[in-house]
C-alpha cells in the first residue's frame, strides 16, 4: 500500500497501471469522498518546462468535457516536483487487454466502434482532437460501456511522442497513428478517425495492420503501403463493416468520413444490413473513389463540325390577277408541282438520311492512337475527326510531361453519337513532399527516403552537441516537393571532432593526467608493473600511442610502474660475514655493516639482520647485518698483507698504511699497531707492518 496525499485532498492507495508518460493509482478524494483515479506524470516529462504549460493548456480544455464516453477529468494539480491529473476512476479493462484474448464478435465490435465514435464526435464538437487513439486509451466498463481517456494530455505529449518529426517515437503510439500524423501535418478530425480505423480492424482481426521492426518503419507503411483489406471469409465479418474499416483508413484525409457522427451513421447501418457490398465510394481493393482522384480539365469551346443550316428562303409575293391563268391550268400546274415535289422528297429522304449526313447522323469514326503524343498533337488529331476530350492529369515515371499516358477509347475503337474522349496525361515524375528528418539516425532517414523513391546523399561534420550518425539538417528542407528520384542531401552529425592523444609516457601521474584532461581526456590505470630502471608512478606505456585521433572525453590506459620489484629476504644469521655478504648479493640484495662487540660468539659471525628473513622489499635495498666481533684487535702475525686485512675487516676494523720493517720472513706481516690483543672499538683504524723492503705503501679500504 501507499500512503501519501496530494494537495493535502487525494489519498494514493496503489498503483494500478503505468506508461511511458505516466503512473495511474487508485486512490480516494477526501473531500467528496469518492473513488478516484490519480495519474502522476513521470520526473522526466515533469522537468520540461515547455511541456508542463502545454500540459496544463490541454488538460484544462478537457475537463471541459462531460460524455458518457470520455472519462471525465476532475482536477490538475501540482504537489512539490509531482504533477497530477484527477480524474473518473473507471472500474473495468482497457481495450487492448480485451483483444489480447483474440477477435471480438462483430456485433460487439460495432457496439464498441459506435461508442468511440460518440466520444469522438463530443470531443470534436468542442474543438479538442484526441491525437492517441488506441485500445490502451480505450476502457470498457463491467456494464460494456466504453469510455476514451487521456484527452486532456494527447496534444501535450504529441510533438513527444507521436509525431515522426521528433525522435523517441512511442511504439504504443505508432501503430495507431495516421499518414498525415507521421509526416507532422496539420491534423483534423480525420485523422483521429483513421486511427479509429486501426483500432476497429484490430477489434475483427485480433492482428495489428501494419508491423515492423522499428517505429519509424512503422510509420512509413501507414503513409506509403496499402490499405489492408480485412478478411470477411475467415473472420465473419459483413462486407459492409469491412468497407467502414477500408475508407476509415484510406491514406488521403478526404478520401475518409467527414465525422465521427458519419462513422456512427454508417456503423448502424452495416449493423442492420451487414451484407451490403462495397458501399460508401470505395472500391473492393481500398482504393478511393475515383471522383476524388483526378484533376480535370476541359479544352476551350471550338467551332462546330458541322455548319449551321441554311435560313429558309422568303415566302414568294402572289402573282397579279393579270398573270392568273385559267383554273384548269393552274390546277395542272399544282399537279406538276406536287409530282416534282413528291420526287424531290424521296430523293430528299435518300440523302438527308443515309449515315454521314446531317438529318442522318454522324458516321462511325475509328479513334486514332494518341498514346505518347503531346496534347497539342492529340488535340489536332481529334478535332480532325471531329471528336471531342477531356485531359486527366496524373504524374507518372514512365511517361514524360505533357504527353498521353493513356486514352479512353482506346485506338482502334469505332465511335459515333460525338463522343468524348478522354485523355489521361502525365504531369512529370510523382512528386513528394519531404518531411522533416532531423533528429531522426541517418540509416532511418536513407531509409524513408528510399520508400518514397528519392536518392539520399550524405555528407558529414563534425558536432559536439549531437550524437554520431544523428541528422543535423536537410536540403531541400521540410516540405518541399520534389520529383521521384531527386537527390535530398543529409547533414549527418559525426559526433564531437576528435583530439590527438598526447605522449604521457615518462611522466608521473599526476602530471599524465593533467595533460590530458587538457585536451578533454581521462587518464585510467590499467596495471602497476615492477621495473628496476623506472620509479613508481611513472608512466611507462599508454593506450591509444600518441598521436592517436580519439573522440573527446575518450579514455587513455596507461600502465604505470611501481618501483623496483620486491622479493623475499633469505635468512643469513649464523653465517659467516662473507657468506651472508654473498647470499644477500644473489638475492638482489645490498649489505650494511654494523658490528657488535660479542667476545663469546665467533669473530665475523653475523647475530642478526634487519630486515628478518622472509621479509618483502624492493630489490637492491640494503639489509643491515649485525657481526659479532671480539673488540681487540686479533693477531695476524705471519700472514700475507691480504689475509691480515680480511681478518681485520671481518673483526670490524679498517685498514690503515702500510710500513715496512726490516725483520720476520719477507713478505708477511710482523706486527700491527695497536697491538695483537690490544682492545680496540669497532670501525677504528688497524696499520700493518710487512716484513721488506718499503714500496709507496698505499692505505687499504676498510671493512665495508
Amino acid at each position: 500500500m501507499i500512503e501519501r496525499n496530494l494537495s493535502d485532498r487525494y489519498r494514493l492507495e496503489g498503483r494500478i497501471g503505468q506508461g511511458g508518460m505516466a503512473i495511474v493509482y487508485a486512490g480516494v478524494d477526501t473531500v467528496l469522498r469518492r473513488r478516484v483515479a490519480i495519474k502522476v506524470l513521470r520526473p522526466h516529462l515533469a522537468a520540461d518546462e515547455e511541456f508542463v504549460q502545454r500540459f496544463y493548456s490541454e488538460a484544462h480544455h478537457a475537463a471541459k468535457l462531460s460524455h458518457p464516453n470520455i472519462v471525465n477529468i476532475y482536477d490538475v494539480g501540482r504537489e512539490g516536483e509531482d504533477y497530477f491529473i484527477v480524474m473518473e476512476l473507471v472500474d473495468g479493462a482497457t481495450l487492448a487487454e480485451m483483444i489480447e484474448d483474440g477477435p471480438l464478435p462483430e456485433a460487439v465490435a460495432i457496439d464498441f466502434a459506435a461508442q468511440i465514435c460518440n466520444g469522438l464526435a463530443h470531443a470534436h464538437r468542442q474543438g479538442l482532437l484526441h491525437r492517441d487513439v488506441k485500445p490502451g486509451n480505450i476502457l470498457v466498463t463491467k456494464d460494456d460501456v466504453v469510455k476514451l481517456s487521456d484527452f486532456g494530455i494527447a496534444r501535450a505529449v504529441s510533438t513527444q511522442t507521436i509525431t515522426m518529426t521528433q525522435p523517441g517515437l512511442v511504439m504504443g503510439s505508432v501503430y495507431y497513428i495516421s499518414p498525415e500524423q507521421a509526416q507532422g501535418h496539420e491534423l483534423h478530425e480525420t485523422s483521429d478517425l483513421y486511427s479509429l480505423g486501426v483500432v476497429l480492424y484490430q477489434m475483427l482481426s485480433g492482428e495489428l495492420p501494419y508491423t515492423g521492426e522499428s517505429p519509424i518503419t512503422i510509420a512509413l507503411k501507414h503513409v506509403s503501403s496499402p490499405v489492408p483489406s480485412v478478411d470477411t471469409e475467415n473472420l465473419a465479418v459483413g462486407p459492409a463493416l469491412a468497407a467502414i474499416v477500408r475508407k476509415l483508413m484510406q491514406k488521403d484525409p478526404a478520401d475518409r468520413f467527414e465525422s465521427a457522427v458519419e462513422v456512427a451513421r454508417a456503423l448502424r447501418e452495416a449493423r442492420e444490413h451487414p451484407s451490403t457490398t462495397a458501399p460508401l465510394g470505395v472500391a473492393p481493393n481500398g482504393a478511393a473513389r475515383a471522383a476524388a482522384a483526378p484533376r480535370t480539365r476541359r479544352p476551350k469551346p471550338r467551332p462546330s463540325p458541322f455548319p449551321d443550316r441554311p435560313a429558309p428562303p422568303a415566302p414568294m409575293a402572289e402573282p397579279p390577277a393579270s398573270a392568273k391563268r385559267p383554273i384548269l391550268a393552274r390546277a395542272l400546274g399544282v399537279g406538276a408541282l406536287l409530282l416534282l415535289a413528291l420526287g424531290a422528297a424521296v430523293a430528299l429522304s435518300y440523302n438527308a438520311f443515309r449515315p454521314g449526313s446531317v438529318l442522318g447522323g454522324p458516321a462511325d469514326v475509328t479513334v486514332v492512337s494518341l498514346v505518347g503524343e503531346t496534347l497539342a498533337q492529340a488535340e489536332r488529331k481529334l478535332a480532325a475527326l471531329g471528336l471531342r476530350y477531356d485531359v486527366v492529369e496524373s504524374p507518372s515515371d514512365t511517361v514524360a510531361a505533357h504527353r498521353v499516358i493513356r486514352q479512353d477509347p482506346a485506338a482502334g475503337k469505332h465511335v459515333k453519337d460525338h463522343p468524348v474522349v478522354t485523355l489521361e496525361v502525365s504531369t512529370g515524375l510523382p512528386r513528394v513532399q519531404l518531411i522533416d528528418m532531423r533528429q531522426y539516425s541517418s540509416d532511418d532517414a536513407a531509409r524513408y527516403l528510399r520508400t518514397v523513391k528519392l536518392v539520399p546523399t550524405i555528407t558529414q561534420r563534425y558536432d559536439a552537441k549531437t550524437a554520431k550518425g544523428t541528422v543535423l539538417a536537410q536540403k531541400p528542407a521540410a516540405g518541399a516537393s520534389l520529383a521521384i528520384h531527386s537527390t535530398v542531401t543529409l547533414t549527418v552529425s559525426n559526433g564531437p571532432q576528435p583530439v590527438a592523444v598526447p605522449d604521457i609516457t615518462s611522466k608521473i601521474v599526476t602530471d599524465a593526467t593533467s595533460a590530458l584532461q587538457n585536451r578533454k581526456l581521462r587518464l585510467t590505470i590499467a596495471e602497476r608493473d615492477p621495473n628496476d630502471q623506472i620509479p613508481a608512478d611513472v608512466v611507462m606505456s599508454q593506450s591509444p600511442a600518441a598521436g592517436t585521433s580519439v573522440a573527446p572525453g575518450a579514455t587513455v590506459a596507461v600502465v604505470v610502474s611501481s618501483g623496483p620489484q620486491e622479493l623475499t629476504i633469505p635468512g643469513v644469521a649464523g653465517r659467516t660475514l662473507a657468506d651472508a655478504h654473498a647470499a644477500l648479493r644473489a638475492a638482489g640484495f645490498a649489505t650494511r655493516i654494523e658490528y657488535v662487540v660479542e667476545p663469546t660468539a665467533d669473530s665475523g659471525t653475523v647475530l642478526k639482520q634487519d630486515p628478518d628473513k622472509g621479509s618483502e622489499t624492493k630489490k637492491g635495498a640494503a639489509v643491515t647485518l649485525s657481526v659479532a666481533i671480539p673488540g681487540t684487535v686479533p693477531d695476524v702475525s705471519g700472514k700475507s698483507p691480504a689475509d691480515a686485512s680480511a681478518i681485520l675487516q671481518s673483526a670490524g676494523y679498517r685498514v690503515g698504511n702500510t710500513a715496512y720493517a726490516q725483520e720476520g720472513t719477507e713478505g708477511t706481516i710482523v706486527r700491527t699497531e695497536p697491538a695483537a690483543s690490544t682492545q680496540l672499538g669497532p670501525g677504528e683504524t688497524v696499520m700493518l707492518f710487512v716484513s721488506g723492503v718499503s714500496q709507496d705503501p698505499q692505505p687499504s679500504p676498510g671493512p665495508t
